[in-house]
């Protein structure tokens, strides 16, 4: 049998038959995307084993059509072949051959071939692509040259879905141009956020040709739309989006008009424009009613879930949500069960109906996968990071992130994972990370921006510096009173107040910071939700407890007492670590230098901790509760005193050969602090100080005032790596002094102890 564009993987088969028949089995799993034609394979490779006269088992998921399957004879070869359509093909399913009744033969050989979406990398992988142009046009013959070279394009080659276009191409009228046609009737092969290069093509193409003015609006409104996925054309997006719209708008033709708007806030996804957006969803609504359009109508009813969503009305999204699943499935839209249990979700997420959500996420991986719905694994990996991070679960992952970002770059999945490092512990890298990617951030758009925004603002407000925080709270102040959702509303991540609250606070404003606190704690009431409430809560006790008035301390005490009940009932273990209880008796807290070890005493807690760079930085800082100090002078051993008048300036030579040593020393000191070396590491610090100390005094280039450059980011990267390693080690021995640290170090280019609630009246250094 021959099957277009498999000649080599049908003679692998034949191969592996004729190795068979020798009495050498084996295993072929041949892989694919869907419609590669797997299983018309495993139907060729039936029929090549019938003529060899090797008997055939079938097994699996899906039903084969084949030769039929013989009796069995003793010693016979055989060829299982196994239509899973799974991930994988287990051992397991490697076919047992019975014995003939009271024969006592062994079985004969055995060879397995299987068609899966992925390798597990057991045995020779076939792997089915796209058929090459040549023999793609014998696939399909009688089209035209331009029709044919369009519907390998957006097929990608692939022979399923390239039949069934092809059969609609040779109904349509003479006067309907087929490369139009296949622009807007092809659906995208591509996951959101992603380019399908083959669509793209064709409907640039189809946008040159003469057209209709209807046909001509709905082609450029799809262009825009699928060129969402290149974040660098934004300018391009709108030109096609309004040209577009204007074209519908003139046709008078209402479902066109309804297309055009659905695809216009696919491609502009304007984060301030909720109003506008609400208002528009209702359009589409009544335009693709009058024009008897279900599946728009559909659509619009999406769009109205998430402008609601976006103002904070979760219960009127609700509602819109409900009656989006109801109007796609009578559609005929096999996703919309899944679009609606994934937003569901995430709502029950919201509300803390956690053991909920995580049943919803599985059903919509189940449900997902049956339907084909190709962003399935991102909206359940969605879900489930989202539980982790309101839960407190240092094992939120990172680097699933990390690797959507090498993919989709533009679309800030980094800013995801500097959060998501925060969250685990990695505050080195989330620092590193945010300074990155700010200035990216601050100047961009699209779906995922003000999530990203707030992403960033959550390292900020813990790590970042004054400079970022409040470039991130200018940046997120336009949509205070929202809440922060990410492209159609599969992920929200609270109140818009919260993360604005804890940037004020950040930036030492704390009645700012109160204001936008109680805003948040307002909203999450009135929505019922419940792990946002507790996590503003004890923000606002934090804030609270800096300040001097009684009435506040009061209050602050009653927020976390308030947070602390909910974060118990619903589980947040990372909230509940942050509001462990005070320490009893508020007084002196010690932490000396006893001998070769500091010396840790904090109300019947104790611990010893090896001399190095992190105790004396903490000593450092505890001496100076609630003062800035400069990174770079906390390693030269300063204590944040004003920088001397600057000396004479070092030449390029000179710098380099400082920063050579430096790196050096640094070097030492690691392996000094591995090694519990004190005296090796005391000498090098004291060298150390002194070069970084001279570097201080230096001025710019030119004369001009020395800027922070490479001296002051390698201190601020080792004074923050020694300093949280020292708090680990606190934390292994003294849980509730290491919490209470945690809690009030503050650490970037500026570092800081700010007292948390529950620790000592004061320290004695």
């Amino acid at each position: 049998m021959s099957l277009i564009g498999r000649d080599q993987e049908l003679s692998e088969i034949g191969a592996l038959l004729d190795r068979l028949r020798a009495g050498v089995g084996g295993r072929i799993v041949v892989t694919g995307p869907p419609g590669a034609g797997k299983t018309a394979l495993l139907a060729a490779a039936a029929e090549l084993a019938a003529r060899r006269g090797i008997r055939i088992e079938y097994t699996g998921d899906r039903a084969l059509s084949g030769p039929p399957v013989t009796p069995y004879r003793p010693g016979e070869p055989a060829l299982l072949l196994a239509d899973t359509g799974s991930a994988g093909i287990e051992p397991a399913s490697e076919p047992a051959s019975e014995l003939a009744p009271g024969s006592g033969a062994p079985p004969g050989p055995r060879a397995l071939l299987a068609a899966a979406r992925e390798h597990t990398g057991d045995g020779t992988e076939l792997r089915l692509g796209g058929l090459p142009g040549t023999e793609f046009a014998v696939l399909v013959p009688g089209l035209p040259p331009d029709a044919v070279h369009a519907l390998w394009l957006v097929s990608g080659g692939l022979p399923g879905p390239a039949l069934s276009l092809a059969e609609r191409l040779r109904g349509l009228d003479a006067d309907v141009d087929p490369v139009a046609h296949l622009a807007l009737a092809a659906p995208s092969r591509a996951q959101f956020l992603e380019l399908d290069l083959g669509l793209v093509r064709v409907l640039e193409a189809a946008a040159e040709r003469p057209l209709a003015p209807a046909v001509r609006a709905r082609v450029l409104a799809r262009l825009a739309r699928e060129l969402l996925a290149d974040s660098t054309a934004v300018a391009r997006r709108r030109d096609l989006a309004d040209t577009a719209l204007g074209l519908a708008r003139a046709s008078g033709d209402p479902g066109t008009v309804a297309e055009v708007l659905d695809s216009r806030l696919h491609a502009l996804w304007d984060p301030a424009a909720t109003a506008e957006r609400l208002a528009t969803a209702e359009e589409i609504v009544a335009r693709a009613r009058r024009a008897g359009d279900a599946a728009a109508e559909s659509r619009g009813l999406f769009w109205r879930f998430v402008a609601h969503a976006e103002a904070g009305d979760l219960a009127a999204a609700e509602a819109a949500l409900g009656v989006y699943a109801r109007s796609a499935e009578q559609a005929g839209h096999t996703d919309a069960r899944v679009v609606a249990l994934a937003r569901q979700a995430m709502l029950a997420t919201v509300r803390g109906r956690f053991d909920e959500a995580e049943a919803m996420a599985d059903e919509v991986l189940a449900a997902g996968n049956r339907a084909g719905v190709r962003d399935t694994e991102r909206l359940v990996g969605s879900v489930r990071h989202q539980l982790a991070v309101v839960r407190g679960r240092t094992e939120a992952p990172v680097e699933p992130w990390q690797r959507m970002a090498r993919r989709l770059p533009g679309h800030y999945f980094e800013a995801t994972a500097a959060r998501a490092m925060l969250e685990a512990g990695r505050d080195v890298e989330a620092g590193l990370e945010l300074e990155r990617l700010l200035p990216a951030v601050l100047c961009g758009t699209g779906p995922r921006w003000t999530g990203a925004l707030a992403d960033l603002a959550a390292v900020a407000a813990r790590i970042g510096s004054p400079a970022a925080a409040a470039a991130l709270y200018e940046a997120l102040l336009p949509y205070r009173g929202r809440l922060v959702v990410w492209g159609g509303a599969n992920t929200i991540t609270g109140p818009v107040d919260d993360y604005l609250g804890r940037l004020a606070a950040r930036l030492d404003r704390p009645a700012a910071a109160v204001g936008h606190l109680d805003a948040a704690e307002e909203l999450s009431r009135r929505l019922g939700a419940l792990p946002w409430l507790a996590l503003t809560l004890a923000a606002r006790a934090e804030v609270l407890t800096r300040r001097e008035g009684t009435a506040d301390r009061e209050r602050a005490a009653q927020d976390a007492k308030e947070a602390r009940s909910i974060a118990e009932r619903l589980g947040m273990d990372g909230l509940l670590r942050a509001l462990r209880p005070p320490a009893p008796s508020g007084g002196a807290w010690h932490w000396v230098l006893d001998g070769r070890d500091w010396r840790l005493r904090a109300d019947g807690e104790s611990a010893r901790i090896p001399d190095g760079r992190g105790p004396r930085y903490l000593r450092a800082l505890l001496a100076a509760p609630g003062q800035e100090i400069p990174a770079l002078d906390l390693v030269a051993g300063g204590s944040g005193l004003a920088a001397p008048p600057a000396d004479p300036v070092l030449d390029d030579t000179a710098r380099a050969a400082y920063r050579r040593r430096l790196a050096a020393l640094d070097e030492r000191l690691d392996a000094a602090d591995r090694a519990g070396d004190v005296d090796a590491a005391a000498a090098v610090q004291a060298e150390r100080g002194a070069l970084l100390a001279e570097l201080r005094r230096s001025a710019g280039l030119g004369g001009r005032p020395r800027a922070h450059g490479d001296e002051a980011e390698r201190a601020r990267v080792g004074a923050t790596r020694a300093l949280w390693g020292t708090v680990r080690r606190i934390e292994a021995a003294a849980p509730l002094a290491g919490a209470h640290l945690r809690a009030s170090l503050r650490t970037g280019r500026l570092m800081r102890y700010q007292p948390a609630p529950g620790g000592p009246g004061r320290w004695q250094v």
